[in-house]
This record gives structure tokens, C-alpha cells and sequence, in this order.
């Protein structure tokens, strides 16, 4: 070992082997003076110093001392960290983007309160009618059977467009379906007191309309709900939806009488149709159908939402006889059929229940008319959260559907085979109230069950499960007329438990949380 290879190693302390490091005896007389840099005015060594990484380092001249030093290879472990270092770097950039992202609202329940407000418009704008027939009424001379005719000429649109509405959600996308729904039917509540004082058939014509506006509603929101909200968030993200229809009912069921007090019936279609616009600049600007087409969602989001999502690709033909195959289909339509023929039942003829059974007058059955729908929307909530909460603990999807639904049959068969034997009406309202609170659990249940079986073709399953239910308020109301003149209360109350108790049967038979349709 010479002293260039010595005063090479010295030069190069990143070596690899710490035997390089040691000077050789053979070389000692010369190490004092090459090994000592300050001890000459030649800087050399400190040249090479400075230029310690290059390949090779050139000659250095000092004063009597000729060293040069030997070309070199890059250690393996230095180039293993050069590599880890560039691999490394973007993952640390991407995490701390992450980190900076945390602390921000999520967008997917940005997509949720949208939607939970396009609901609470959609029952605002649904039930002005029924506060404002009365003044209508008086000023047109309406009689009872116009009145009627009025009020149902909203489901002429609302059942045409249930599943035309999922079909076309599925295939376009939920943001436009949605958006249009919403500014159609916005556009018919504010026309409703023009085509008032011009005929009959054109106020039918609007109402129709506006039905049709609302009748895309809940297969869009199904869909985009389907896209954007992962499995163990989906139970609690439609109960906040859906409790937006019933707050709409208690908003439009407040206010109406105020406005129509202060300044008029036709102001209540004027203000409440020009929510809408409001809405749908906010749509606009901050919905996406998919998180894909986000381009602001952020990168923690979106790994979130696409670690449990399901297929995205644009759905381009439904496959009619696959999903009319499937039992668990059917179990939905035919569970929808049985969870709506009590509901609309009891929301439609409550006032007439309490006027009639508990004696009261007319504005302490609209007072009490209310406390259902808060009812709903808070057990709604409450039983989304649960339902969420099992999933993640480890509960399968089908059981969870299986007992909420479960008490959303059962809780309201109970509590309306108790009205019977009650004779204090403060009890009864009671039990109205539970009755509907527990028909809320059906929010985590059926309702939620359509993304769970077939998340591509949410909207076209919850139209066909709609239209069955839709259907069953049709005729439950038309068959409530006929029962009350030929029976009592109690024979409406036995219809409405026995279909609860089939749909019991039939949704713990036949249905399912797992996806069944691809």
C-alpha cells in the first residue's frame, strides 16, 4: 500500500472499508507531510476536498508533496440511498399535501347537504298546496271533488318519472338529473298561481309537471349518493337526506300560513319556487356526479371514497331481465309497496284522525301534524348512525338491513295496534309519534338497500321500488275513503299491520346487503 493510495483514502472519508483510513508504515516520513495540509501554504488537498464527489479527483500540487488521487466507485449503500431518497420524496410531498387537506371539510358531505337541502325544498314546494287550497278554494269556488283532483294531479307526473328518472340518472349521471329536477320543479311551484287564474286544466297541467320534476328526484340523488359516499357512511348520509323531506314538511307546514297571512296565497309559490335558483347556482359550481370528475376533491378523499367503491364506469344498457330476476329485487318492490301504504296513510288522514277520534280542532291537528315529521327526521338520523356504527364494528351488511328494516315494520305495526285500547289523546299523539319515529329506521333499511345490491343501477332500482310505493299512497288513500264509510279506524290500522307483518316476512326471506347486481 502506497502513500497516494493513503492520502486517496484520507480524501474520500465516505469509503467504505475503515481500513482505507489507516495510514501504511511503509509510507509514515511521507503521511506527516501529505497527511498535514496546513503545514504547507499549497491548498491542494483542500481543493480536493472541496470537489470530494466527482468521479475522479485530478492531481493535487503542493509544496514537494505529488499526490493524486485514485479514481473511485460509489459505495452500494450510498447509491441505495440516493434511490430511497427519490422514492421516498413523493410520498412524503403527498402525505404532507394529505396533512394539509385534513383539516378540511369533506366533499362527499358537501354532495350530502346538497342534497339533504334539494330534499327540504322538494317537500316545502310539495306541501304549500295543502295550505294554500283553502284561500284557493274560497276565491275560485272549488268544491270538494276539484280540491281532490287538484291534489292528485301531482302523481300523474311524480309516477312517470320514477323510473325514467333512475334510467336516466344512471346513464348521464346524478348532477344533471338532479339539477333539473330540481329547477323544473321550482319553475311549476312559481307558475302555480299563474296557471290558477287562467283555468282549471292548466293549474292540473302544472301540478302535473311539478310532479314530474320531483319524481327524478330520489332516483338522481340514489345515484349520486351511490358514487361519492363509502359503504360504512351510507346508512347515516341518505338518513340525513331523507330527513330532509320531512323538515321541508315542518318548514312548509310553518311558514305557509305566515305568508299566506301577510301577504297573500300566491306569495307562498313565488317564494318558495325561488329557492330553487338559489340552490341550483350552488349545484352548479360545487356537485360532480362522481368523484372522478372532481377535480378539486382532495387526494386523502379520494383514496377514501375509492378504497369501498364500487365499478364507476357510465352504465350504457340496463339489464332489464338480470335485476327483474333477482328475488332480492323483488323484495325491495314489494317491501317499498308494504312500508308506504302505512306511511302515506298515516301522513295523509292524520289530521283527520285527530279532528274526528281526539276531538281536536283544526289548528291543533296542524300543530300536531308536525310533531311526526320531527319525529322522523330525528329517529332517521339516529338510526343511520346506528346502522353505520354496526357496519364498522364488523356486522354484515345484510344483517344490519335486515334488523333496521325489521324495526321499521314492526315498531309502527305495535304502536298502531295500541291506539285501539288508548282513550287519552295526549297518548295517542304519543304513539302516532313513535309509530312514524320507528317507520324511520326504514331509512338504513330498504332505502339504503338499493346501493348495496346493484350500486351501478341504483337509480333504476329505487324507481321501480318507488313506483310500488308511490302506488301503494295512491290506492292506500283511495282505499281509506272506502274502508271509513263502511268500517272504523281500527279497520284502516289492520290493513296498514298486516302489510307491515308481510313486508317483515318477505324482506327477511328474500333480501340481501350484498352486490348482486354488476
Amino acid at each position: 500500500m502506497n502513500c497516494t493510495a493513503v492520502a486517496g483514502a484520507y480524501l474520500l472519508p465516505l469509503s467504505s472499508s475503515p481500513l482505507r483510513s489507516l495510514p501504511s508504515p511503509n509510507c509514515k516520513s511521507r503521511f506527516s507531510r501529505c497527511g498535514r495540509p496546513n503545514s504547507t501554504p499549497s491548498t491542494g488537498i483542500s481543493d480536493s476536498l472541496s470537489r470530494r464527489r466527482s468521479p475522479s479527483l485530478p492531481r493535487a500540487r503542493g509544496s514537494g508533496a505529488d499526490v493524486k488521487s485514485e479514481p473511485f466507485d460509489v459505495p452500494d449503500s450510498i447509491k441505495f440511498q440516493g434511490a430511497l431518497s427519490d422514492a421516498v420524496s413523493p410520498l412524503l410531498k403527498e402525505e404532507e399535501e394529505e396533512e394539509e387537506e385534513e383539516g378540511s371539510f369533506p366533499k362527499r358531505w358537501l354532495i350530502v347537504i346538497l342534497c339533504f337541502s334539494a330534499f327540504l325544498l322538494c317537500n316545502m314546494d310539495r306541501v304549500n298546496m295543502s295550505i294554500a287550497i283553502l284561500p284557493m278554494s274560497a276565491e275560485f269556488n272549488w268544491n270538494p271533488a276539484t280540491v281532490g283532483l287538484i291534489q292528485s294531479s301531482f302523481f300523474w307526473g311524480y309516477l312517470l318519472t320514477q323510473i325514467a328518472g333512475g334510467i336516466w340518472a344512471d346513464t348521464v349521471g346524478g348532477k344533471r338529473v338532479l339539477g333539473f329536477g330540481v329547477v323544473w320543479w321550482s319553475i311549476a311551484t312559481a307558475l302555480t298561481p299563474v296557471a290558477a287564474k287562467v283555468g282549471l286544466p292548466f293549474l292540473l297541467l302544472v301540478r302535473a309537471f311539478m310532479g314530474i320534476g320531483e319524481g327524478v328526484a330520489m332516483p338522481a340523488m340514489n345515484n349520486i349518493l351511490s358514487k361519492w359516499i363509502p359503504v360504512s357512511e351510507r346508512s347515516r348520509s341518505l338518513a340525513l337526506v331523507y330527513s330532509g323531506m320531512y323538515l321541508g314538511s315542518v318548514t312548509g307546514l310553518a311558514f305557509s300560513p305566515l305568508l299566506i297571512h301577510k301577504l297573500g296565497w300566491p306569495s307562498v309559490f313565488y317564494s318558495f319556487g325561488s329557492l330553487g335558483t338559489v340552490w341550483f347556482a350552488i349545484w352548479l359550481n360545487k356537485a360532480y356526479s362522481t368523484p372522478l370528475e372532481d377535480p378539486e376533491l382532495s387526494i386523502r378523499e379520494k383514496k377514501l371514497i375509492a378504497s369501498s367503491s364500487t365499478s364507476k364506469e357510465p352504465v350504457t344498457e340496463i339489464p332489464w331481465r338480470l335485476i327483474l330476476s333477482k328475488p332480492p329485487v323483488w323484495a325491495l318492490i314489494v317491501s317499498h309497496f308494504c312500508h308506504n301504504w302505512g306511511t302515506f296513510i298515516l301522513l295523509t288522514w292524520m289530521p283527520t284522525y285527530y279532528n274526528q277520534v281526539l276531538k281536536f280542532n283544526l289548528t291543533e291537528s296542524g300543530l300536531f301534524c308536525v310533531l311526526p315529521w320531527l319525529t322522523m327526521a330525528i329517529s332517521a338520523n339516529v338510526g343511520g348512525w346506528i346502522a353505520d356504527t354496526l357496519v364498522s364494528r364488523g356486522y354484515s351488511v345484510t344483517a344490519v338491513r335486515k334488523i333496521m328494516q325489521s324495526i321499521g315494520f314492526l315498531g309502527p305495526a305495535f304502536f298502531l295496534t295500541q291506539l285501539s285500547h288508548i282513550q287519552s289523546p295526549a297518548m295517542a299523539v304519543l304513539c302516532m309519534a313513535c309509530s312514524q319515529g320507528t317507520d324511520a329506521f326504514s331509512q338504513s333499511g330498504l332505502y339504503s338497500n338499493h346501493q348495496d345490491i346493484g350500486p351501478r343501477y341504483a337509480g333504476v332500482l329505487l324507481g321501480l321500488s318507488n313506483t310500488a310505493g308511490v302506488l301503494a299512497g295512491v290506492f292506500g288513500t283511495a282505499a281509506t275513503g272506502y274502508i271509513l264509510q263502511h268500517g272504523s279506524w281500527d279497520d284502516v290500522f289492520k290493513v296498514s299491520v298486516g302489510l307491515y307483518l308481510v313486508g317483515t316476512v318477505v324482506w327477511n326471506l328474500f333480501s340481501t346487503g350484498e352486490k348482486i347486481i354488476d
